[in-house]
């Protein structure tokens, strides 16, 4: 038997965000890596992968990685953002804990059943 243990928690794809054009916007590579960060989020959209999870998700090199969010943090639909970061600090002297993304409801992706209202 497999000892990794199966995961029953999901992330919804409104197809809204394919009929809307959304995802041939985004482009197969910001959609992919949209989705790959989808997995980690909450039901607030707010999720904080390490960037190493991120590359192993999406099969790539960290450095590869960091640059996909980059690109996906700048990328815009109907002039606002999917994607938006904040870095997050550890308690201490300039130490930086990691970033926290939020994933808007925008981007017509949602963790389990409860829903999130656009902005």
């Amino acid at each position: 038997m497999d000892e990794q243990k199966e995961t029953k928690i999901f992330v919804k794809l409104y197809v809204d965000a394919i009929h809307s054009g959304l995802a041939a916007d985004m482009g197969a590579e910001r959609w992919h890596t949209l989705c790959a960060l989808a997995v980690y989020m909450d039901e607030n959209g707010e999720c904080y992968p390490s960037m190493e999870s991120i590359a192993a998700r999406l099969g790539i090199k960290r450095e590869s990685a960091s640059r996909r969010i980059s690109r996906l943090l700048k990328y815009r639909w109907n002039g606002r953002p999917l994607v938006t970061v904040r870095r997050r600090r550890e308690p201490g002297p300039g130490t930086w804990a990691n970033n926290v993304y939020t994933i808007a409801p925008e981007a017509q992706l949602q963790f389990g059943n409860k829903e999130r209202l656009s902005g």
